[in-house]
């Protein structure tokens, strides 16, 4: 509907100037007269589509990631402000000044300029759909519409610094593995692209025919011929495996088939399992503990987990909800929530706390995932070792086994 701007007194003769959205504008005087109101001039305001950005002519660019770090703390001050009654509109230019990333800062201008066109704070979110998650957009509205927009505002700053961290600690637990993994991959190609033609041409000053090599040099020759005639080649296979799996990925089949294995996978399935739950949990207290209805508190939850099996068995659950029925049941029917979350989802439906319960789970799960990295990155470490040792160990003996035959020719 369009928004109109519009001066009133009332019975008192007390001057009010608000916007508000009708029908129409006659739809609006008549609204306004039957509140008793006295009205001078009403106008209709620009709708958010042609509105004018800043220096941007309304168009939306930047549609690029902002770091969780940028969003964390432009949550944070926007809570703090809304909190000490500064206007919506103050706290966005305070804002877009405060920020350092020049795409938040592009952003908030344009959202801005979005507000002033008569847009919720909310709408002009949606605009930015990869930087504002369905999750800080469903929150937002909640805030709005609840009249506590400070609140839902901090408690999305605390849900992003959990998951900022969360991350965090999985990006610090590979680390290591990659490192060594990309060092194994360095020497290798030192040992076979420079220091094995070496070797071979003192064998063949030597006489020795390619011939009377034994099975393992000839195996690394090979390789070592591939990788420095034939590289591009094996660029294009990776290249073409990498569009193959991400098309078979992108189709219901492909990822259903991906997600199941990535939840089987030994080790590493359990660790995505449990950052799957502790997120499912986290989301779901946090749009709950906001005020947003549960179905709609449902959906988003299942829009923001990556893994269709576990969002389906949300949406499931969100079904049972509009028949009536509990959470619990069909979570426990898909096998991909373990009990004790089942349990715990139950306890809260029973007593109404089911937002204290999810936070609950989402803590437990967060300190399991903890637990398991720490584990994980203990166990990898002695395999990657061996894994580096046998390789280079399987290079360097390949290399030096003509010059043992060529020595035992010799001794006889």
């Amino acid at each position: 509907m369009p928004t109109f701007t519009y001066l009133a007194r009332d019975r008192t003769g007390k001057q009010i100037e608000e916007t508000a959205e009708a029908a129409s504008k006659d739809a609006l005087l008549e609204q306004l007269r039957g509140r008793g109101l006295f009205v001078s001039t009403v106008s209709e305001k620009k709708t958010a589509k042609r509105a004018k950005g800043k220096g941007m002519g309304g168009i939306v660019l930047f549609q690029g990631r902002v770091k969780l770090k940028d969003l964390t703390i432009f949550y944070r001050q926007f809570a703090t402000m809304i909190n000490a009654g500064v206007s919506l509109i103050r706290c966005l230019d305070v804002l877009e000044q405060q920020t350092s990333s020049y795409r938040l800062k592009t952003i908030i201008r344009d959202v801005e300029s979005e507000i002033e066109g008569g847009a919720s704070l909310s709408q002009a979110m949606t605009k930015y759909s990869r930087t504002f998650s369905q999750l800080a957009i469903g929150l937002v509205r909640a805030g709005e519409v609840g009249g506590v927009l400070d609140e839902t505002l901090n408690r999305l700053a605390i849900f992003v610094e959990k998951d900022m961290e969360l991350r965090r600690k999985v990006k610090s637990a590979m680390t290591y593995p990659v490192l060594v993994l990309i060092f194994a991959i360095g020497i290798v190609l030192l040992l076979t692209t420079y220091i094995l033609p070496q070797f071979i041409e003192v064998f063949e000053d030597l006489g020795v025919k390619e011939d009377a090599f034994p099975l393992p040099t000839l195996m690394l020759m090979g390789a070592s011929d591939f990788i420095m005639q034939k590289w591009w080649m094996a660029i294009i296979i990776v290249v073409g495996l990498v569009i193959v799996f991400n098309r078979v990925k992108a189709t219901k089949t492909g990822k259903r088939i991906w997600d199941t294995l990535a939840l089987k996978v030994p080790v590493f399935g359990g660790l995505t399992h449990k950052i799957a739950i502790a997120r499912f949990s986290r989301t779901l207290a946090t749009l709950m503990g906001s005020g947003v209805p549960i179905l709609q508190s449902m959906e988003t939850t299942a829009g923001t987990i990556t893994n269709d099996l576990i969002s389906d068995a949300v949406l499931a659950a969100r079904a049972n909800i509009r028949q009536g029925d509990t959470i619990a049941d069909p979570l426990a029917a898909s096998k991909q929530f373990p009990p004790m979350v089942v349990q715990m989802v139950t306890i809260g439906e029973e007593t109404g706390q089911l937002d204290d319960m999810l936070e609950k789970v989402a803590d437990f799960y967060e300190a399991e995932v903890d637990a398991t990295l720490a584990s994980l990155a203990a166990a990898l470490e002695p395999i990657m070792i061996v894994g580096l040792g046998v390789v280079v160990g399987f290079i360097v003996i390949s290399m030096f086994l003509p010059l043992i035959s060529i020595i035992d020719q010799l001794s006889q």
